[in-house]
């Protein structure tokens, strides 16, 4: 691709891919998206807009028609996008809407793995197959309204101990907890590719657990001194390893585009 289409590409309205391009060179989108194409966006036939699937791969495209099922879009060019370093949540299972919550903003900021965990003080223990099957549509729905695509996967319920022992997949692994060195401070001093942080239910991770953390090489850190919600530190840590926790080529091409 051109450096004259990339540029059209990023500067054109983003819209969601319900299914891929078939084999001529054509997309479909949604009734849903067409309306805030035309009627919202006013974007007439002929206006160019970038399209993304759930795979992370960005389309270059113009507006062919509209229907009463959606619109026609003629593809021009493809890209895959560029792959995020890690960003794992491990967060302790909290109750009922607060974990939707947590599941839909951590997919909106960008996390890329959620790993629902059972913790000594949680006050929900294993999640059935339905809220499972849940979080995941409500972290797919986020991932299409935010673009923060491919959209983040939310894992099967697992321990404490499991989690500690599938950490080993992080670059640097977080335990949030009170009075600690701040995160910002802790991200600065020792990020590289991927930042796993686990965050504790109402009641806060036990000792036991701050210190089996610890001794599997967690870094604790620290989110200010107020007493924070659950979901409240889990997002308020993100948005700080968003922001901060990726390499420096990765800080600068998200800044250029």
């Amino acid at each position: 691709m051109v450096d004259a289409e990339l540029h059209a590409m990023k500067r054109a309205p983003r819209f969601a891919l319900d299914s891929p391009p078939d084999g001529a060179g054509t997309a479909r989108v949604s009734r849903a998206q067409a309306h805030h194409m035309r009627d919202v966006m006013r974007l007439d036939a002929g206006s160019s807009v970038t399209l993304i699937d759930d795979t992370g791969v960005e389309y270059a495209a113009t507006i062919e028609s509209y229907d009463r099922a959606g619109a026609t879009l003629r593809i021009i060019s493809a890209s895959q996008a560029r792959k995020a370093a890690p960003l794992i949540l491990a967060q302790a299972i909290i109750k009922g809407p607060r974990m939707d919550f947590i599941v839909e903003k951590a997919a909106e900021i960008g996390a890329t793995e959620l790993w629902p965990i059972i913790s000594a003080r949680a006050l929900v223990h294993t999640p059935g197959a339905e809220r499972l099957a849940r979080w995941n549509r409500l972290a797919i729905a986020a991932a299409r309204q935010s673009f923060a695509m491919p959209p983040m996967k939310v894992g099967a319920a697992m321990d404490f101990t499991s989690m500690l022992k599938t950490a080993a997949k992080a670059g640097l692994a977080v335990i949030c907890t009170a009075g600690a060195e701040p995160l910002e401070q802790v991200i600065a001093q020792r990020a590289g590719r991927g930042i796993l942080i686990a965050c504790g239910p109402e009641g806060d991770f036990s000792g036991d657990e701050i210190n089996a953390a610890r001794a599997c090489g967690f870094v604790p850190a620290g989110l200010g001194p107020n007493r924070l919600r659950s979901e409240t530190a889990a997002l308020a840590a993100l948005v700080i390893a968003a922001a901060l926790g990726r390499d420096p080529a990765e800080r600068l091409h998200r800044r250029t585009e």
